[in-house]
């Protein structure tokens, strides 16, 4: 449905349950970050190989938690849980219906930790990995440059104006991607919003749909009725009928039309809330559309950080191309130098004879 859609994250699972946070001013007491139960949901993104819990209630989240190895989800009672987020400061409790649902989040939590653990352990190998390349790397200091002929141990050529320009590029790149993730978050809590809200009034429309079907039964039953009553009451005034028969029948006809009335307010309740439905639908499509744009900015973004790294290495390969040049240049230089001292000591020799 949406471009790019596997680089976003994908809700790998999902429960219903009450959302409370511990008081930050007690540290005892649990309050209620929800009325009802909501959805919480685990994501994975594996573009940047992160797992995160996230449940939103009414027009915010309520949690948007970031899953570590350090992480652990302890069940308290048959059917409560909780866990302790250090980054937000907080420890948040969930309530389930059953036991069998606290169980199956638990265990999908266990296995998500495992899996924040193993991606941990794999960027830690290639941080390590490019470290030692790093080191075995030629190593630039901030001095300017300088050429030495001392000696072939004393052979270096230092560069400052390439190191600061890599280091501007780099931060102008992380730049680009906290401003392309900030503006992708804000769009998904509004997405999961709108979603959330179009599901209740989704159930409400199909409920208000079956209620106004029997509602018509029901009118046509009572018209019908109506009908029935006022010809009896025709016929016995014809026939001349008793007071107290004609004042039954006029009651009951009384009520029939009252109840008929409140049927008739009630439909009209349920054509304005079909209304309010519509004005949601326009709602959800108009955030689909942001979200979509903010997509393909995304992309635009990631192609330009792609064609800035690809422009960092072609600049590495030139430097250190140079390097080599400069360093065979000194390296002739020192032999020239060498047979030309030699040369020296030999003109010497030949004068003092």
């Amino acid at each position: 449905m949406f471009p790019h859609h596997r680089e976003r994250e994908q809700p790998i699972f999902s429960a219903r349950a009450h959302v409370f946070q511990i008081d930050p001013t007690t540290k005892r007491n649990w309050i209620p970050a929800s009325k009802h139960a909501v959805t919480v949901s685990f994501f994975y993104d594996a573009t940047r190989n992160v797992y995160r819990i996230i449940s939103v209630g009414g027009t915010k989240a309520i949690i948007n938690c970031t899953v570590t190895p350090s992480m652990t989800f302890t069940k308290t009672s048959q059917k409560f849980g909780q866990w302790a987020d250090s980054r937000a400061n907080t420890v948040y409790g969930l309530g389930f219906a059953t036991e069998q649902q606290l169980h199956q989040f638990a265990e999908k939590f266990k296995e998500v930790k495992d899996a924040a653990r193993l991606a941990r352990e794999k960027s830690q190998d290639k941080e390590l990995a490019n470290t030692a390349l790093t080191i075995a790397a030629p190593q630039f200091s901030q001095s300017p440059p300088v050429m030495c002929v001392n000696g072939p141990e004393d052979k270096l050529f230092r560069s400052q104006s390439a190191d600061i320009t890599l280091s501007s590029e780099k931060e102008r790149i992380k730049k680009m991607l906290s401003e392309g993730s900030i503006c992708e978050m804000n769009l998904e809590a509004e997405l999961f919003t709108l979603q959330d809200s179009n599901s209740k009034l989704v159930a409400a429309l199909h409920e208000a749909n079956a209620n106004v079907e029997q509602w018509k039964k029901q009118l046509t039953a009572y018209q019908e009725e109506t009908e029935r009553l006022r010809d009896q009451v025709a016929d016995l005034e014809a026939h001349g009928p008793s007071d107290l028969l004609k004042d039954e029948l006029t009651q009951s006809l009384e009520e029939l039309e009252a109840l008929l009335k409140a049927k008739d307010e009630e439909i009209h309740i349920l054509q304005s809330k079909k209304a309010e439905y519509h004005e949601m639908e326009h709602q959800r499509d108009e955030a689909i559309h942001r979200l979509r744009e903010t997509e393909m900015r995304n992309s635009d973004l990631e192609r330009r950080i792609q064609n800035t790294e690809q422009n960092l290495s072609n600049s590495l390969e030139d430097r250190d191309r140079l390097d080599t040049e400069i360093q065979r240049a000194i390296e002739i230089l020192d032999i020239k130098i060498f047979d030309l001292n030699d040369l020296r000591q030999s003109l010497v020799k030949l004068i003092d004879k």
